[in-house]
């Protein structure tokens, strides 16, 4: 028995064993016992997890993968979830702290991410394939065209590291883009003082028009003329980096009183 690939929940699955075994090997196990994959298709990274000393956990969107794991993987199915990872209460269905790994869709790779961000309090660490630029996008340091909302946002709570490239003849069916293997250690510390909600609005605006200068692409936040002629302001969103941005949070919340 075997699972066919699906187009419609972008189902790749992996086929190098030793691309398998690095990716379960990134796991570093500090400050957390459990472990959550997302989308284990066929196993194939699943079962090197289970080697490990973790506890390991799985949600698999595809009943036909999760008949396929249970058959395949009996060890694994008390911990198998049926269900859709971007729509599970992490902290109501794991309390406590928990990795994250997976080979991820690539179409819902970034919301994955997304999700983990806002759940940075519970996860230490994430390891995930992703599409080679969409893996250094979220790598990238200031200064370049690829630096954007998601090495900002990444960047803010985890420290990121780009770990290899992989082939895309290693997957069946193979996608038209080659991809990429990161490793996110979260930072000691994840409060950035100031108000996050307003954080995360700033940043986003500000690359919504990343060509414009700040003064320019955040006129939606009614700078006043004295805030407006401040230096920063004068810069483009990318030749910024985390602690810039707080700063700029705050002369906005500040500015608004």
């Amino acid at each position: 028995m075997s699972v066919r690939p699906k187009k419609h929940l972008g189902q790749h699955f992996l086929t190098d064993l030793n691309i398998a075994q690095n990716i379960a090997g990134a796991l570093t196990g500090v400050d957390y016992q459990d472990v959550l994959e997302v989308g284990p298709g066929m196993g194939v990274l699943t079962q090197y997890l289970l080697q490990t000393k973790h506890t390991i956990h799985a949600i698999e969107v595809d009943n036909e993968s999760v008949d396929y794991l249970n058959t395949n993987f009996p060890k694994l199915e008390p911990n198998l979830i049926f269900g859709d990872f971007l729509k599970c209460n992490l902290a109501k269905d794991f309390p406590s702290p928990l990795a994250i790994i997976g080979n991820f869709p690539y179409n819902i790779s970034s919301q994955i991410l997304f999700k983990t961000i806002e759940n940075r309090k519970q996860i230490p660490e994430f390891v995930g394939m992703f599409q080679k630029e969409v893996a250094e996008r979220i790598c990238e340091p200031p200064g370049s065209k690829a630096y954007g909302i998601l090495s900002v946002l990444t960047q803010s709570f985890y420290d990121a590291e780009y770990l290899f490239n992989v082939n895309r003849f290693v997957f069946d069916p193979p996608p038209k883009v080659a991809s990429a293997v990161l490793r996110l250690r979260r930072k000691e510390t994840i409060d950035l003082n100031c108000d996050e909600r307003l954080y995360f609005r700033v940043v986003k605006t500000a690359f919504q028009q990343r060509r414009k200068t700040l003064r320019n692409s955040l006129k939606t936040f009614s700078l006043s003329t004295n805030l407006k002629e401040d230096t920063i302001f004068g810069q483009r969103p990318e030749q910024l980096g985390v602690s810039d941005f707080v700063r700029i949070t705050n002369l906005i919340a500040h500015d608004a009183i």
